[in-house]
């Protein structure tokens, strides 16, 4: 999943990336209101994490114009600005949740998956023949059988599995596994299915993360 986060301190601002990214989510940070509503039209995200002091335009400007334009995309205010008022400002201005300074990185996480459940009604636990991913635990395991996964290996089964049965092209993974900084030149997307397809397919007898030529790849247990 493809995350935004718009923090104009930039020490806060890398704490959060840095810890989202050890959960496997792809991060992109901007640091000014005016950028930061541009590349919410330009980009789909899956959830959208917002400061309200910003320099250009302010959290709350930039949360209506999304609203306007993206009404259903996920989005949580994390500021110091903390008061009841503030709160009642931000969720009329169409935040889904509200978090004051300081936090911590536990509590922002869960919030965010719990946002994300609820926002697309995504169920916790997805299945594709015996292949089994319980997104509430980050678990995953094929026959009963646990498979250990990096985060960028878990982020990247946890799109196909969304999308299983149907190819989904090199582009559309790299828009959602991946941020803004991806190399696209380089053969990054390759090796991690190629190291995900040893996980999830080595040792049975029905493979089930094909390559389709030309294509991309399909997460099927029909034959691709």
């Amino acid at each position: 999943m493809r995350l935004l986060v718009v923090e104009d301190d930039h020490k806060v601002a890398a704490f959060i990336e840095r810890g989202l990214q050890q959960e496997g989510y792809a991060v992109d940070v901007l640091f000014d209101g005016r950028d930061a509503g541009l590349q919410a039209q330009l980009v789909d995200y899956d959830a959208i994490i917002l400061d309200v002091m910003l320099p250009g335009r302010s959290g709350v400007q930039v949360l209506r114009d999304i609203r306007a334009r993206k009404p259903a995309i996920p989005v949580l205010i994390l500021t110091a600005r903390d008061t009841l008022e503030d709160r009642v400002t931000g969720l009329d201005a169409g935040a889904d949740d509200y978090m004051g300074k300081p936090f911590a990185l536990a509590e922002l996480s869960a919030r965010l998956r719990a946002l994300l459940r609820r926002g697309a009604a995504r169920e916790t636990t997805l299945k594709l023949a015996d292949l089994e991913m319980d997104t509430s635990r980050r678990q995953v395991a094929r026959a009963g059988k646990p498979i250990e996964l990096t985060p960028k290996e878990y982020a990247l089964l946890e799109f196909l599995m969304r999308h299983s049965d149907r190819p989904v092209t090199r582009s559309l993974i790299v828009e959602h596994v991946w941020d803004i900084h991806f190399d696209s030149v380089s053969n990054v997307v390759e090796v991690h299915v190629n190291a995900l397809r040893n996980k999830i397919d080595r040792g049975f007898a029905t493979p089930l993360l094909h390559t389709v030529r030309g294509v991309g790849y399909v997460l099927t247990e029909k034959p691709a």
